[in-house]
């Protein structure tokens, strides 16, 4: 996984609520050591799908991913955190803001290795999109 090597600011804190935490294991890793790109964007997909899913209050699919930034590598034995807040919300479709932190060798410190807007839609059981309920935001 290619990473910026920009450093994120020492005052830098997670955004929104943590959605989902789970650990990098060797199974995951490149020839480097670094665990792929790949599986953290799952990770992000699946925290991503727990936060439209509960605010859609049903099943929900991912349409699209944008701004994705890898930051850091995360490493076998990190903790990775991911935290997720609900942006625009239009008639079916939810944009999620995730951030990936890993907590390194599970218990040290904590760095923002990736971050994403996952575009989310509700969708009936047929499949089909279906409007996100209303909680008295405005719909786009």
């Amino acid at each position: 996984m290619a990473a910026d090597q920009s450093a994120p600011s020492e005052e830098e804190k997670p955004q929104g609520e943590l959605t989902l935490r789970t650990m990098a294991m060797p199974a995951d890793t490149n020839a480097a050591g670094d665990i792929f790109g790949g599986w953290v964007l799952s990770q992000m997909d699946l925290a991503g799908g727990i936060a439209a899913g509960q605010r859609a209050e049903g099943r929900v699919v991912t349409i699209a991913v944008d701004k994705m930034k890898f930051i850091r590598p995360v490493h076998v034995g990190d903790v990775l955190c991911i935290y997720s807040s609900v942006g625009r919300i239009g008639r079916s479709s939810m944009e999620i803001l995730l951030e990936a932190w890993a907590l390194r060798h599970r218990y040290g410190t904590r760095e923002k290795v990736t971050q994403a807007m996952f575009t989310m839609v509700a969708v009936d059981e047929d499949g089909r999109p279906r409007p996100v309920p209303n909680r008295g935001e405005t719909a786009d």
